[in-house]
């Protein structure tokens, strides 16, 4: 079968295919749950492959556009939904709001191989279309030039073990029967996303259970289709990709310092930090403090007059609220977290700043479980605790990550601005601040790299962490996000 009589075959059965789609209703819900967590409403959406647009439309893009390369299957999909008009107000049930959305909504032939379009997206959709297509990496060369710096590739698929079972079902009439497909293992996806210039960011797996049968659907796809090993046996997986940036200019910097009861060290944070950047905000937010904090820092502020330095001071408590309200005041293309207990020495800064610049990622960690530590740096029960969570943490975002802990994190102002825009999605349940922004990062897909680095011991203060009563808060957050990221 050449590429010809697959376009024939899609032509040949688009009516019939509306009547399948509402057989399989349960598995296509299930994918449009899917997508529409991973996909923030409002936003320019492609979809390759698009069919009757049903999926287009259930991410509730401001400006989406479909394509397909059989003509009648685009004939339905404009015939089902409208160019343009104004969605009815819809409840979001993750934070009991309502609200309308405008959405503009397009659908045109074209070919995913040989594409014509020539403007960018926020997401670019290719679900269930590998498997359909004559030269798979054609299609993904050409959506390069679609994307912009943040742009976010969604592909989804059927696992090659299930083949068995599809061909079954076909030969049963139970599933509309198909051409041949192409099976391409998750290792091949990655692989054509490298070969195009594509960073695979995470794979998801779902849907042990393809049809509706109560109490087992929420036990299988629920809880065992999300257990690692399990989930190998998954129907579909889910493959989120971004591409990598080319030559990235300098960018201004703002780091954000919250201090409580960290007088001492305030000097040598300004005196030790490089110079790196177009430009360096330095902003301390001190959180009430018991000693001389807020004094010193305008002492330094003014010792230190050819540093651009702000001053702050937190409205509420904890080092969450203390980052969100630097942030709002900053300036800088690029936000930093810096903690001014030193124990992360700020000479290892520009590490963070070139990691994000040139692409290796959307949003930079450390790790300090790498390199030997100082003798008193961290206590052996803090260090089994940050592993455990770096473990956890890996399993429930998808992306490796070791320490979960480490204060010093940075990421581009606009992605920031996208977690807190989505942050009513989770709520404000995080008085650290490490949570919430790990959490917001991998809801939005972006890229998260550690960079790793020395770990020392205070030179002034003791710690203000609780083994246990912080450590007890940490788990109830991680069985929060489990619920509100993996078993949904």
């Amino acid at each position: 079968m050449n590429k010809t009589d697959v376009l024939n075959f899609y032509r040949q059965t688009a009516a019939k295919r509306e009547k399948w789609n509402r057989r399989n209703r349960f598995y296509h819900r299930a994918l449009e749950k899917y997508f529409s967590f991973i996909i923030p409403p409002g936003k320019r959406v492609l979809e390759l492959g698009c069919g009757s647009g049903d999926l287009l439309n259930a991410v509730q893009p401001a400006y989406g556009v479909g394509i397909d390369f059989a003509p009648e299957v685009i004939d339905i999909a404009k015939r089902k939904y409208s160019i343009c008009y104004t969605r009815q107000a819809t409840c979001d049930k993750s934070n009991s709001q309502i609200s309308n959305l405008k959405s503009q909504i397009f659908f045109r032939v074209d070919d995913a191989e040989c594409l014509e379009l020539n403007e960018t997206f926020d997401y670019i959709i290719m679900s269930d279309l590998l498997g359909c297509l004559w030269d798979a990496q054609a299609a993904i060369r050409n959506i390069r030039r679609l994307c912009h710096r943040q742009t976010k590739i969604i592909i989804s698929q059927y696992n090659f073990v299930w083949e068995p079972v599809m061909k079954l079902l076909e030969w049963t009439g139970l599933k509309q029967r198909q051409p041949n497909q192409n099976w391409f293992s998750i290792q091949d996806v990655r692989g054509l996303l490298q070969l195009e210039n594509f960073q695979t960011i995470r794979i998801e797996r779902k849907i042990w259970l393809p049809v509706y049968v109560p109490v087992l659907n929420f036990l299988f796809n629920t809880i065992i289709a999300n257990i690692p090993l399990f989930n190998r046996l998954d129907l579909i997986s889910i493959v989120t990709a971004r591409p990598l940036p080319g030559d990235v200019a300098e960018a201004s910097a703002s780091i954000v310092i919250p201090a409580r009861n960290e007088c001492g060290n305030i000097e040598n944070v300004v005196k030790r930090m490089p110079e790196f950047g177009l430009h360096q905000e330095i902003i301390f937010i001190e959180g009430h403090s018991s000693d001389r904090t807020y004094e010193e820092m305008e002492r330094v502020r003014a010792a230190y007059p050819e540093k651009d330095i702000k001053l702050m001071r937190q409205s509420g408590k904890g080092k969450g609220n203390a980052v969100r309200e630097a942030f709002d005041a900053a300036t800088g293309d690029i936000l930093m977290i810096f903690d001014a207990d030193l124990t992360v020495p700020p000479e290892e800064l520009p590490k963070f700043y070139d990691a994000l610049r040139f692409g290796k990622g959307d949003f930079i960690n450390g790790c300090r479980l790498v390199y030997p530590m100082d003798r008193n740096a961290m206590r052996f029960l803090n260090l089994l605790g940050n592993k455990f969570f770096g473990l956890f943490f890996s399993y429930l975002l998808g992306q490796r990550l070791k320490d979960t802990l480490c204060g010093t994190k940075v990421l581009y102002r606009a992605d920031y601005m996208s977690i807190k825009d989505n942050r009513k999605y989770f709520g404000d349940f995080d008085p650290f601040g490490d949570f919430d922004l790990l959490f917001g990062a991998a809801k939005l897909n972006l890229k998260i790299t550690e960079v790793i680095i020395r770990y020392r011991d205070r030179e002034y203060g003791s710690t203000q962490i609780s083994r246990f009563r912080h450590g007890w808060l940490l788990m109830r957050m991680c069985l929060f996000a489990a619920r509100k990221i993996k078993f949904m």
